[in-house]
């Protein structure tokens, strides 16, 4: 009777522990996301400093959380916004959203010498170039050339095909855009199963062996 009592004692101590720990990962959980949103919505309020380089730091970093809970409000900024960086910045995070219009404005900030480098660096965060393959054919030379420039920084195997009539171009500077793409793309495919090699020899190796049943 005394190691049944004992037992039901250490049964109840066990599931006391159980649902402590569990209500604290909870909390811990929600404090995180109320400090997230927290933090989010001080960037949007950042959106309406006066300092320029403020706005645009505030609507990049919402872009890398895709705080798609404040789309409208950043769409109201983007209207309103009278710098054309942070506008700039702004349609990247919109796009980041969900609102897929907004990467004609990117793709069209490669149009101006002031905002290409900008314009690129989003673009080449991109996770897949099929977007930019629309874009390939509606533009034209030094624009055409530098939409290239960011597809030789995300292309896939994909892009080759889409680069095959761009590399014979009448534009030189289209042309040789194109071959590098082609060289740059041919590169990272051809390491990537190298790459992928090692991932898997690493999953192998934390892998822990199994060990032999005795004779």
């Amino acid at each position: 009777m005394k190691s049944k009592a004992r037992a039901a004692r250490l049964s109840t101590k066990l599931l006391a522990v159980t649902l402590l720990v569990g209500t604290l990962a909870l909390s811990a959980d929600v404090a995180a996301q109320d400090l997230k949103a927290e933090t989010s919505a001080v960037l949007v309020r950042q959106l309406g400093e006066r300092d320029a380089q403020t706005r645009r730091e505030a609507a990049e970093e919402l872009a890398r959380r895709v705080a798609v809970e404040h789309q409208r409000l950043v769409e109201g900024y983007r209207m309103q916004e009278g710098d054309a960086r942070v506008r700039l910045a702004l349609d990247w995070a919109l796009y980041r959203m969900g609102k897929s219009q907004a990467l004609f404005e990117v793709v069209r900030g490669l149009e101006s010498d002031s905002r290409y480098e900008q314009s690129l660096s989003y673009l080449a965060q991109l996770e897949t170039p099929a977007p930019l393959h629309v874009f390939l054919k509606r533009l034209s030379g030094k624009t055409q050339s530098r939409l290239i420039e960011a597809l030789a920084r995300v292309g896939d195997a994909s892009t080759l095909e889409e680069l095959k009539p761009f590399i014979e171009s009448s534009d030189p500077l289209v042309s040789e855009a194109a071959k590098f793409a082609e060289r740059e793309i041919n590169i990272r495919l051809e390491e990537q199963p190298a790459s992928d090699e090692v991932q898997r020899q690493r999953r192998t190796n934390d892998t822990p062996e199994e060990e032999e049943p005795p004779v």
